[in-house]
């Protein structure tokens, strides 16, 4: 009974985590909007919309017509494309990280469908790790009870804080061979100035030593 209460209050502080983003933005026909998520490998995101279109009578924002879509492109922290794909006004999708660090996730609509520079609205909500998996679904499919399918979502929780883990080790390990890195150019940047230095004076002290010479007066 005490195991079970423990599990219980590791699963109510964990939800207290957020994981979720939810907002929306305006755009016009040619802007394009670009979101930042930081995340570790192996980490499933599963993204949500819903495209609103500007009615000038109303002076209001109204479900947009089907022909309006939105072209989804995100990209890795190598620049590298994961997903580049045209929906419709109103969808999800979905990806996994293959690579930790920054995920640019881009939306812009599909401006040959729509015309005279309408503005849209935007509803986007994102949901990453454990948070984007549907447990109701799960516990149905796989006919799990109610301890079962907490059980469940606890071990997904604690899994997803093991990948944060290691992404903050991970973003240590970088920051500290930045930071050797930029110590080791600035010795080498200070040696090479002392170098410079020491030739200017002694191509001065040539040069001096000439002209008191050639003036006689040593």
């Amino acid at each position: 009974m005490y195991t079970q209460f423990k599990i219980l209050l590791i699963i109510c502080f964990l939800q207290l985590i957020p994981v979720s983003h939810t907002l929306y933005f305006h755009i016009s026909e040619t802007e394009r909007k670009c979101f930042i998520e930081e995340m570790p490998d192996d980490t499933l995101v599963i993204g949500k919309y819903k495209v609103e279109l500007f009615d000038e009578k109303t002076n209001g924002y109204l479900p947009s017509t089907p022909g309006i879509g939105m072209h989804v492109e995100v990209k890795d922290p190598d620049d590298k494309i994961v997903l580049s794909k045209l929906y419709t006004n109103e969808g999800r999708f979905t990806f996994t990280s293959h690579t930790p660090g920054e995920h640019v996730i881009c939306l812009y609509s599909n401006s040959t469908a729509w015309f005279g520079g309408q503005k849209l609205r935007v509803h986007l909500d994102i949901d990453i790790g454990e948070h984007a998996i549907d447990y109701e679904r799960v516990g149905a499919q796989e006919k799990l009870t109610e301890l079962q399918l907490r059980v469940r979502q606890l071990l997904d929780q604690v899994e997803q804080i093991t990948k944060e883990q290691n992404y903050q080790r991970y973003r240590e390990e970088r920051f500290r061979a930045t930071s050797e890195s930029t110590n080791s150019r600035v010795l080498w940047w200070s040696l090479a100035q002392l170098i410079v230095l020491v030739i200017a004076g002694f191509w001065q002290m040539r040069h001096l030593k000439g002209f008191f010479e050639a003036k006689k007066l040593v």
